[in-house]
């Protein structure tokens, strides 16, 4: 079968496109054939962090497709069935933090850019029907992440403000739509002026440039969350923006890691710092109820043939998206 590959070479150099063996199926997995298969940012990153010396790995967390073949010992779905697949690995039950083992599709096991995949029956959902096929498999990994954040770790409610600096992502676009349908207002920051324009086609009720002195532009506004993604350049100004007692979640660092923070204005504002990443099987089957509910659809900004890979990855290391870019296979 065909697949992107990374192999020899750290960083985005040691990616091909070529033959792989078909992966064979056991008693208690699933071998689905793809249609299509979402970019995250994680696949960049994930070509630094898979060494040279390590086996080819085929990257991708996630995917959409059809059941080709399933193990002897599986029961909820059969062959020929339309499905959509959660990248998480080994985290069945909410809970605080995923438990130890917690692993992540297209690393260190083979992942979604290929013709072909076999994961654990835990991990195939039906395709929800309101989405098309470019729609399922761009859909798992930002929107879980994006649906943790919001409801499980911030736990929103109608009438608060969330705030969503750097808008353009795939995460921050579930998160706009989440947030809206659930009833709150959202304010959105980026550098491009043609993305605050299309976040607010989607609802954003105010948006600003994320270089602009955000109290001076929001000083009607009282930030009841923010999802912070950025990192170090912009978390002094995030700090800063919510209101006294009001929530940061952090699911990502597209800037410096490390940051400082005054910690005497940190307690005398009686912040909530939170982290977050992906979620956990049970609330991967909530999200697909509310997408269903809601009828809300990933952003989808560009499909590329799996075989223009090198496009694709530049194209999302780049920022150029606008919500998800993904692969047609």
């Amino acid at each position: 079968m065909k697949a992107v590959v990374h192999e020899e070479i750290e960083g985005l150099e040691g990616l091909t496109y070529r033959e792989m063996d078909l992966p064979e199926v056991e008693p208690t997995t699933v071998r689905v054939k793809l249609k299509t298969a979402g970019l995250n940012r994680r696949d960049v990153a994930v070509t630094s962090r898979h060494k040279p010396e390590q086996p080819p790995l085929i990257l991708g967390s996630d995917g959409a497709g059809i059941v080709d073949e399933v193990g002897e010992h599986v029961q909820h779905v059969s062959k020929g069935d339309e499905v959509i697949l959660n990248p998480g690995i080994g985290w069945k039950n909410n809970s605080d933090a995923p438990p130890a083992g917690f692993e992540i599709v297209g690393l260190p096991e083979h992942g979604t850019f290929a013709e072909y995949i076999t994961l654990p029956s835990a991990n195939i959902e039906r395709k929800p029907a309101h989405l098309n096929w470019e729609e399922a498999g761009v859909l798992s990994l930002a929107a879980l992440t994006a649906y943790r954040v919001l409801f499980t770790r911030a736990k929103i409610k109608s009438g608060d403000t969330v705030m969503l600096p750097g808008i353009g992502s795939g995460v921050l676009t579930f998160a706009l739509k989440f947030a809206k349908a659930a009833g709150a207002r959202v304010i959105v920051t980026s550098r491009s002026e043609d993305k605050l324009a299309k976040a607010k086609e989607l609802g954003a009720d105010v948006g600003v440039l994320t270089e602009s002195d955000w109290n001076e532009e929001l000083k009607e506004e009282q930030v009841d969350v923010l999802v912070e993604s950025i990192g170090g350049a912009t978390f002094d100004k995030s700090l800063a923006i919510i209101r006294k007692g009001g929530t940061i979640v952090t699911f990502g660092a597209t800037t410096d890691d490390e940051v400082t923070i005054d910690i005497r204005k940190f307690f005398y504002g009686q912040f909530n710092l939170l982290g977050s990443t992906m979620g956990s099987a049970e609330e991967f089957k909530e999200l697909l109820g509310f997408l269903a509910n809601h009828k809300i659809k990933p952003e989808v900004d560009r499909m590329f043939p799996l075989s223009d890979y090198k496009e694709a990855f530049e194209y999302l290391r780049d920022s150029k998206n606008f919500g998800k870019i993904g692969f047609t296979i």
